[in-house]
């Protein structure tokens, strides 16, 4: 028995030595029950909403202040305009907007009656669903206390419900653009990465380097073909997306392709770096597939709202190429927009890819020099 407790006590030495496995006891379950207890619900926090108050009387001045008292949504601005509106929908300032019509004070005093106008992006149709209750719930809570103090005769706000970009309310608008920056993003990563460690295991790669070419034009050689292969998949998914699904490009399809296309070398970009630090196949596949899926589902933002994230991990989803690529998806492909609405996020994606091949190609020329 002494010799079995000395056995344990030597285990437990090699482990508490071992940061590697402490960082897998402890830091990855922390980290997970902060990420999925925040990240995975239905409910919808900090939600940026926009005005439009065309009557500007007492009553609507009251249902504003309201709105600001919730902790669910964040007043952007007021609004004064339907094409102010419509601009901060397109740059995704906004997920909805709450509209006051002339006189609305005026209507519900005289008439009993008061209409409002509730306009969500329905790109993401879980979510659109989610801020339209909550606006609802919030207009009859008013409406409740408008009834207390008007004794017998009762008040009835009535809100319309208008849904930007996907009216029929089509799960699948937003599920696409998901799918295709979650499947490039994985595809693009492992093949890159599993094909250079390849090459390394064989021991193939040096006689590739000593041949005639610089590396530079063997690694750009064996990229090209997973582009153009990335490429076509890209076109698979669209046409399925299209003719299968029913899903409308309302945009640029050449500019969507040029987008792909910078997404695409982020990702090959990414691999190539993920081969300098393995050495196996298994080991490349490993943080190919695993490593980049949990991060492209939770902070790309079509699984989960971003605005679930607790404050000290809102910077996440800017340092995944992912999340970049899904918002240039939805402002293309679901609302039609050009480059006009998109220059910002093309130009952080761009950003990333060159940063990404340039640190790779620094590495891999170090290591096999």
């Amino acid at each position: 028995m002494k010799q079995l407790l000395v056995f344990i006590r030597k285990e437990f030495y090699h482990v508490f030595r071992d940061r590697r496995t402490l960082l897998i006891l402890f830091g990855l379950p922390t980290v997970q029950i902060l990420l999925f207890g925040f990240a995975l619900s239905s409910e919808v926090k900090d939600i940026n909403i926009a005005v439009v108050d065309f009557a500007r009387d007492n009553a609507s001045q009251q249902l504003i202040s309201k709105l600001q008292g919730s902790t669910r949504f964040r007043l952007q601005r007021a609004v004064l305009s339907y094409p102010e509106m419509e601009t901060a929908f397109r740059r995704n300032t906004i997920k909805a907007a709450l509209v006051f019509p002339a006189n609305f004070n005026v209507d519900l005093l005289h008439t009993g009656h008061g209409q409002l106008q509730i306009i969500a992006d329905a790109s993401d149709p879980n979510t659109a669903t989610t801020i339209t209750n909550y606006l609802t719930a919030i207009i009859g809570d008013y409406q409740q206390e408008l009834n207390q103090a008007a004794g017998p005769l009762p008040y009835q706000i009535i809100p319309e419900t208008r849904m930007l970009y996907n009216p029929d309310m089509n799960g699948s608008l937003n599920f696409i653009p998901g799918v295709l920056a979650l499947v490039l993003m994985i595809v693009c990563t492992t093949l890159t990465s599993v094909a250079i460690v390849r090459e390394k295991e064989l021991g193939t790669m040096e006689v590739l380097l000593v041949s005639p070419f610089r590396p530079l034009l063997v690694l750009i050689a064996k990229a090209v073909p997973y582009l153009v292969l990335s490429l076509l998949d890209f076109t698979l998914i669209l046409l399925l997306s299209v003719f299968v699904l029913d899903v409308a490009v309302r945009g640029s399809v050449l500019l969507l392709y040029l987008e792909t296309t910078v997404f695409i070398i982020a990702c090959l970009s990414l691999g190539l770096l993920i081969s300098n630090v393995t050495s196996t196949q298994q080991m490349a596949m490993l943080l190919s597939m695993m490593g980049m899926m949990l991060p492209t589902l939770l902070f790309t933002g079509y699984m989960f709202p971003l605005e679930n994230l607790p404050v000290f991990l809102r910077w996440a989803p800017n340092v995944v190429p992912a999340h970049w690529y899904y918002l240039i998806v939805k402002a293309v492909m679901l609302k039609g927009l050009g480059f006009g609405a998109i220059w910002k996020e093309t130009l952080i994606l761009a950003g990333m890819s060159v940063a990404l091949l340039g640190i790779s190609l620094r590495n891999f020329n170090i290591r096999l020099a």
